[in-house]
């Protein structure tokens, strides 16, 4: 059999098809499971080893050769569909504006001023540090030791590219990190909000590889748990506008906190859906998991550039996104990154909804 002849036949009826189907259909009639080039291969079992040393190259460069004309192929016509396309899709720029002005507030740009407003009002400041960060900020001064699970590739995002310090760079997993840069460059005493984006391998409804958190770090002198649920019971209320907002601290562990506790928020069923508010002991009631905090670790303060004696902190962090959907009843986290102009101009906010403790900070779109 002429292997050369028959590549060449192949190849040229590959070049001859007009669009992707066609490429496809020749796919499966060459390379398929009961493609002709597939049973020449399965016959190399079947030959003498002389046969088979003289037949299988032959063989394997036919197939070699017909693959590479294939994906040529389909890619050349998948970049003529891309350039069609690209030039019908123009748009008039001459065209005059609206009469009246369109486009929205994205909750989570709403929601981050409502935190902001509402921390400025306790005398927090408003804390931030890169998006791309080194492993000794996001993890090692954090007090992650490197067998801790977030480090993993599964988690989190590296660079190839190493870092100054000699460690590797990440997209950080957490604004956390801001807590260490602050420290050092401010000292103590220290009352900050971090509110950023973040990054980690992770996508289902409830979770995105990118979204947004807010972390929270007092440091000063004589602080203790009372003063960590006094502030996030005073933030909850005001957030959600509603007075009988009560918490529950269950124990738990994060590395860069100790005592480290989970903080639960009361909700009550209404017609089938989660309301906050009241005590999750109650019928009809119970109690969401909302966000994770503790007393600043003393390693972690240690790294900071601040002597664990003298002062002590709290910290917390808390999904942005999340409590945007626990607010304004949404229920896909993916729905906030799919740039869907009628989602957003069901769940956006008008520019001129500036929230205010005074006018509330739940301002109606």
């Amino acid at each position: 059999m002429d292997y050369a002849a028959t590549g060449q036949a192949a190849q040229a009826r590959i070049a001859a098809a007009q669009d992707l189907e066609s490429v496809e259909r020749l796919r499966i009639e060459l390379l398929g499971k009961q493609g002709s080039i597939s049973a020449l291969l399965k016959t190399l079992g079947a030959m003498s080893p002389d046969q088979r040393q003289a037949q299988g190259p032959q063989i394997q460069a036919l197939r070699e050769g017909v693959t590479a004309a294939l994906a040529d192929r389909k890619a050349a016509l998948e970049g003529a569909a891309l350039e069609a396309r690209l030039a019908a899709e123009q748009l008039d720029l001459t065209l005059p504006a609206p009469d009246l002005p369109k486009g929205s507030v994205h909750p989570v740009s709403q929601v981050m001023d409502e935190l902001a407003e509402i921390f400025a009002d306790m005398g927090f400041a408003v804390a931030s540090g890169p998006e791309i960060e080194d492993d000794w900020h996001n993890f090692t001064a954090l007090n992650m030791p490197e067998s801790h699970p977030a480090r993993a590739m599964h988690d989190t995002f590296y660079f190839p590219d190493a870092a100054p310090n000699g460690g590797r760079m990440v997209l950080r997993t957490h604004t956390s990190p801001v807590q260490i840069r602050t420290m050092l460059a401010e000292g103590a005493p220290l009352r900050i909000i971090a509110p950023g984006r973040v990054y980690r391998s992770d996508s289902d409804a409830t979770h995105t590889p990118m979204f947004h958190q807010v972390e929270g770090l007092v440091i000063d002198k004589g602080i203790h748990l009372g003063h960590l649920k006094w502030t996030l019971e005073t933030f909850l209320k005001a957030f959600f506008e509603r007075e009988d907002i009560v918490l529950r601290l269950r124990p738990s562990y994060f590395p860069f906190t100790e005592p480290s506790v989970e903080v639960d928020v009361g909700f009550a069923l209404v017609k089938g859906k989660r309301v906050l508010g009241g005590s999750g002991d109650a019928p009809d009631h119970g109690w969401m998991e909302l966000l994770g905090s503790g007393m600043v670790n003393r390693t972690v303060i240690e790294f900071g550039g601040l002597d664990p004696d003298e002062w002590q902190g709290f910290a917390f962090g808390i999904g942005v996104d999340r409590l945007a959907m626990l607010k304004y009843g949404m229920d896909d986290l993916r729905a906030f990154f799919d740039g869907d102009q009628r989602w957003l101009a069901h769940y956006g906010f008008s520019a001129l909804d500036v929230p205010t403790l005074s006018a509330g900070v739940g301002t109606p779109a």
